[in-house]
């Protein structure tokens, strides 16, 4: 089991691939809690040039609810990252974490289940990009 999904897309920019990936995530009950550039991030602290690169924190507060009231700890692993980055020009890769592989470290047959789910609606966000 890979501990990521990933597609690349074509776009004109990276705004336009967030927008689109957003828009799904918030079709399967997801938010954006989180933000960081990496390209401006490394570029102020270590003068390093990146392609513009993104990861987003996404959260579904109905399946966090979920976790947390059976593990609290689980927090650590939250949220689902998702990572937008330029590969070349006019085409990215979004990549997310797979909450089955993440969650599995945790060893709790009650958190299965939840995270198979919060994956499939993951990747119904994924796969509907175009």
């Amino acid at each position: 089991m890979n501990y990521y999904q990933s597609k690349q897309v074509e776009a004109k920019s990276i705004q336009e691939v967030r927008e689109q990936i957003e828009e799904k995530l918030k079709n399967e009950g997801f938010g954006i809690l989180t933000e960081i550039d990496i390209q401006a991030t490394m570029k102020k602290k270590l003068d390093k040039s990146y392609p513009p690169f993104l990861i987003l924190g996404a959260c579904n507060p109905v399946f966090a609810d979920k976790v947390l009231s059976i593990e609290p700890q689980i927090a650590t692993l939250l949220p689902c990252n998702v990572v937008i980055r330029e590969t070349e020009k006019n085409k990215y890769d979004v990549s997310l974490m797979d909450p089955s592989t993440a969650m599995s470290v945790v060893k709790n047959p009650e958190i299965e289940g939840f995270a198979v789910e919060v994956r499939e609606k993951l990747m119904r966000a994924l796969n509907g990009l175009s």
